[in-house]
């Protein structure tokens, strides 16, 4: 396959925004130290409450080129009816297989919307069974299995394993968030109201950037969860970096 494809880290979420609201800032800060990063949507949003799969297929476009992705894609699974089955570990196997991340970001195991969390169940199952070769052999890729996975989105009551430090990109990330113009807050939209369409909702969004920074001793931050240990070469130059707002 071409190097062009392959990617270092991927970030899948349920639906064009998921991943631009609590992962942007980080991809925007791996992208800025070289590495290549990518967004897959599993659907295309088209049971949203406002807007339509025509108008966040533009508004995604607009994000990605804001957050400067090197892929952005759509796994195309029904909106609403994300499930754990055959047809959608397989279209996610032919997609790891094909970008090669060699770390996941996507959402938490437990998470109330049932898209979301069968999100995070196609997205474990699939980064393993895309490491048997025998699985899905007719269709022609090579084996690969993404060497991480890091959750996102998870409540305020879970602590999470790592927290990045995206002060420098907060701004930005913002930008990225409010390219989804149906989705947030607009005084004037007739159509009914949702929770990332609330007025408050921004702001929100920046008291969650701002708790996870001052868990760090950081200005914004966002916070992930690993289920598997990790694996430190360095301790010390890990447990000597500046670990919360109290050292």
């Amino acid at each position: 396959m071409s190097d062009d494809l392959r990617l270092d880290a991927l970030a899948v979420g349920a639906h064009p925004d998921d991943v631009e609201f609590v992962c942007g800032g980080t991809l925007m800060k791996l992208g800025s130290m070289g590495y290549r990063v990518g967004i897959l949507d599993m659907a295309r949003g088209e049971m949203g409450t406002r807007g339509s799969a025509e108008i966040r297929a533009s508004e995604a476009e607009h994000a990605a080129r804001i957050l400067g992705l090197s892929v952005r894609d759509n796994a195309e699974l029904p909106d609403g009816r994300i499930w754990l089955n055959e047809e959608s570990r397989i279209r996610l196997v032919r997609k790891l297989r094909l970008y090669r991340p060699r770390i996941l970001f996507t959402h938490y195991w437990d998470d109330p919307h049932p898209d979301h969390a069968h999100t995070c169940q196609i997205v474990r199952e699939a980064a393993h069974h895309a490491g048997l070769a025998r699985y899905d052999a007719e269709n022609g890729q090579e084996r690969f299995r993404p060497q991480s996975i890091a959750h996102f989105m998870f409540p305020r009551t879970v602590t999470p394993s790592f927290v990045v430090d995206i002060t420098q990109f907060a701004e930005q990330k913002l930008e990225a968030a409010m390219a989804y113009r149906s989705q947030i807050f607009d005084p004037n939209s007739m159509e009914l109201e949702t929770n990332v369409s609330a007025e408050a909702f921004l702001r929100r969004l920046e008291a969650r950037h701002r708790f996870y920074g001052s868990l760090i001793g950081a200005e914004h931050g966002e916070g992930f969860i690993v289920k598997e240990t990790l694996n430190v070469d360095d301790p010390v130059k890990l447990l000597s970096q500046k670990m919360n707002s109290y050292l």
